[in-house]
């Protein structure tokens, strides 16, 4: 049986991305959607002309970034790789429960960075 791949545009992660707790929205440098947490980056979109994502970039545990750089569809992300980002591209080869996955850990790791005292008041703790 294959595996179910995320549809064009990455609809159901953006919506995942905004429901995480605490996530805000916004679009930066012209064409990227960007969520964050604790005005910290876990995820962007690179949007194309009609407002469809054609590629995500996301944070990944520092001991896996080789391991997930190597899956189908998924390369460092330019400018932030050396901050073990990684970059989806459409198509790729991962399945939508792993991206989804991908993108909650992403939220993880960018909120367990901020300080204790931001982790109370967005209600993280």
């Amino acid at each position: 049986m294959p595996t179910r791949r995320a549809p064009a545009g990455f609809d159901a992660q953006r919506a995942l991305s905004a429901a995480l707790p605490a996530a805000t929205e916004d679009v930066k440098w012209g064409a990227d959607l960007v969520h964050s947490v604790g005005g910290k980056m876990f995820v962007i979109y690179l949007l194309d002309d009609a407002g469809v994502a054609r590629s995500c970039s996301l944070k990944v545990d520092a001991h896996r970034f080789l391991e997930n750089t190597a899956l189908p569809g998924v390369t460092p992300a330019p400018y932030l790789a050396r901050a073990k980002w990684v970059q989806v591209k459409h198509p790729h080869g991962l399945a939508a429960a792993d991206l989804d996955a991908l993108i909650r850990r992403s939220h993880a790791l960018v909120a367990t960075g901020l300080t204790k005292k931001a982790q109370r008041e967005l209600g993280l703790l």
